[in-house]
């Protein structure tokens, strides 16, 4: 007869160390996804903004300023605004870039970006 005593708990040791691991795992995936989801949005939220701001009777800022400030409030910083104020009544895009820095276990900082454009037709917003 051998003896056996003490290799559950090393095979127990070990299983939880896999599950520990992959615990881990799935938050630093978790935590990306969402840092994601609140990049794009941001990106999204600052780009409609920046892009009624182009028509300076539409808003009372420039469109930098509004892009960064609304990507701000949606806990995001502004990287990109290509965003040129017009006064034409030609439909124009804007595109924005907003990142979100997510501290990640094991990885440490990580900064994820979120991408976004909008179109505004001013003749649109006149009712014409």
């Amino acid at each position: 007869m051998t003896n056996d005593k003490g290799s559950m708990a090393v095979a127990l040791s070990g299983i939880t160390a896999v599950v520990a691991v992959l615990g881990v795992a799935i938050a630093a995936i978790g935590m990306l996804y969402g840092a994601r989801a609140q990049a794009t949005n941001a990106a999204d939220a600052a780009a409609l903004a920046s892009a009624v701001a182009t028509y300076p009777p539409a808003a009372g800022t420039d469109p930098m300023t509004a892009a960064r400030e609304v990507a701000q409030l949606n806990g995001a910083i502004l990287i990109v605004c290509r965003c040129v104020r017009d006064t034409s009544l030609a439909a124009r895009t804007v595109e924005v870039v907003a990142a979100v820095e997510v501290d990640v276990p094991i990885f440490g900082p990580v900064t994820v970006r979120g991408v976004s454009r909008a179109e505004f037709e001013p003749i649109l917003w006149l009712g014409r």
